[in-house]
């Protein structure tokens, strides 16, 4: 069992075309996780990740902040409390509308696409 607080995994740039993103590899592989990985991602006003898709499904829990999930035709609006769930296979982009930080943990399965 591992507890501690959050701030102490150092904060990344996020990758692959997003802007003003950072992530927290917050639970790991090398945690002993084998199964599951939990991200935490900082959206700074503006900011949003890349569209894009992949094989593996994503269960998003909305902590704080504004935006919207964009499929590449539609944006879907969402805000703090809410769930987002993004099947496999789905294309889709976060976006920060509001006027502070979004963050959100993000669950996905511990696998390489």
């Amino acid at each position: 069992m591992k507890v501690f607080n959050y701030e102490e995994v150092k904060a990344k740039d996020a990758e692959g075309g997003a802007f003003h993103v950072t992530v927290r590899w917050l639970i790991t592989k090398n945690m002993g996780a084998n199964n599951f990985v939990m991200r935490l991602f900082e959206i700074e006003p503006g900011g949003y990740s890349p569209l894009h898709t992949h094989s593996w499904e994503h269960e998003v829990f909305i902590l704080e902040g504004e935006g919207v999930v964009f499929d590449g035709e539609k944006s879907t609006p969402f805000a703090s409390n809410n769930v987002v769930f993004v099947p496999p296979d789905e294309r889709h982009q976060f976006k920060n509308t509001g006027m502070k930080t979004l963050k959100f943990l993000c669950f996905i399965p511990n696998i390489k696409d």
